[in-house]
C-alpha cells in the first residue's frame, strides 16, 4: 500500500467502524420486534387457521445471497478497522498518537491544530510522519493484506 491509500484508509475509519456495527446488528442481531412473541391467543383467534409464516425457497435463496454478500463486506471492513486500530499501538510519540486518534475521528487539520494548539501545517507535517511510520512497519501492511503463506 502506498501513503495515499493508508491516508484514505485512516480518513474512512470513522464510517467503516459504523458500518461494521450496522452489519453486525443486521447479521447477528434481531431486527424483528419481539414484543408479541410468547403471547397466547384465546377464543376464535386461537381456533382459526393461520397462513404459513415461513418463507418460500426462492425467498430463502435470495436472503442467503444477500446475507453472504453482507457477510463478505463485514469481514472486509472488520479487517480494515482492526488494522487501523492495531496501528495506533505502533505509533511513537504522544502528539503523534493524539493526531492519529483525531484523524480516526474524522477531524480536519484545522480542528486538530486548534485542539493541540499548533498550526495546521504542523499537523499536516506530523501526519506525514505518522504515515511514514506506518508504511515502514511491515506488520501494519500485513494486517491490511492478509495472505495465506505456506509453512
Amino acid at each position: 500500500m502506498n501513503k495515499k491509500e493508508i491516508e484514505n484508509l485512516i480518513h474512512h475509519y470513522h464510517w467503516m467502524a459504523k458500518e461494521v456495527h450496522r452489519l453486525q446488528r443486521v447479521l447477528y442481531g434481531s431486527e424483528i420486534p419481539m414484543r408479541s412473541w410468547g403471547v397466547a391467543k384465546y377464543g376464535l383467534d386461537a381456533a382459526m387457521p393461520k397462513g404459513s409464516s415461513g418463507k418460500s425457497q426462492a425467498e430463502l435463496r435470495e436472503m442467503d445471497l444477500r446475507e453472504e454478500r453482507l457477510f463478505k463486506r463485514l469481514r472486509h471492513f472488520e479487517e480494515r478497522v482492526y488494522a487501523i486500530e492495531a496501528a495506533a499501538r505502533m505509533i511513537q510519540g504522544e502528539q503523534h498518537k493524539v493526531i492519529y486518534d483525531c484523524m480516526m475521528e474524522g477531524l480536519s487539520y484545522r480542528a486538530i491544530g486548534f485542539h493541540l494548539g499548533i498550526s495546521r501545517e504542523t499537523v499536516r507535517r506530523m501526519k506525514d510522519e505518522i504515515i511514514c511510520q506506518l508504511c515502514q512497519n511491515c506488520r501494519f501492511v500485513q494486517l491490511l493484506n492478509p495472505e495465506k503463506s505456506i509453512v
